[in-house]
């Protein structure tokens, strides 16, 4: 079951980081649109008429849908410095309940997120700029980075059960544990290595 619940996990970040791929150019985006903007005012004379409202729900469902990749990275900000000096017998059952105590917080920031995406849907809502753009459709995209969030909280916490029932704390620890200097390493000799086959491959 332990491996069933890794694979599952594995295929939820995998779509957490298509996700966060996908926030990383919607920034880029956000910036050309808000630079097309200032040109367009200041040399041509025109302009979106809705450039503050649409960058920023662009900011706000980029930052939705890249939290699910950055909890599965664990590139979250941490303030664990008594944590990491028990040994892993004690780590493990602390992280399972950090663990918890945020997958708590996805679940009902998913549900207040949906309540609001409900009920613009209900009233029909729109915004008060130019383009009268209709709520439910920054809200939906919003809503569903906060669900990603709430799946990615919800197959960690499956699989940290698991190692937990099954004795394997260390496993959770390298799965929930703070990034180490070692990790940090690793990703760079990844990225090196990959670097350099592309480089060959051109």
């Amino acid at each position: 079951m332990l491996r069933a619940a890794t694979q599952l996990r594995r295929g939820v970040a995998a779509v957490a980081a298509f996700m966060a791929w996908v926030a990383g150019w919607n920034y880029v985006a956000c910036a050309l649109f808000i630079t097309g903007d200032i040109v367009g005012r200041n040399v041509f004379g025109v302009s979106s008429a809705a450039t503050v409202e649409v960058t920023g729900y662009m900011l706000a469902c980029g930052i939705a849908w890249a939290l699910a990749h950055t909890l599965a990275c664990r590139a979250h900000i941490r303030v664990d410095v008594l944590v990491t000096r028990l040994p892993v017998r004690l780590r493990a059952p602390l992280h399972f309940f950090s663990l918890a105590l945020l997958a708590l917080f996805a679940a009902f920031a998913a549900w207040a997120g949906y309540a609001l995406f409900d009920e613009s849907a209900l009233f029909d809502a729109h915004d008060n700029s130019a383009l009268r753009i209709p709520m439910v459709i920054p809200q939906g995209i919003w809503l569903a980075g906060l669900v990603a969030f709430l799946a990615m909280t919800l197959v960690l916490l499956l699989e940290s059960a698991l190692a937990l029932v099954t004795g394997q704390g260390a496993q959770l620890d390298r799965l929930l544990g703070s990034r180490t200097i070692d990790d940090e390493a690793e990703e760079a000799l990844e990225a090196v290595a990959m670097a350099r086959e592309g480089g060959s491959a051109a």
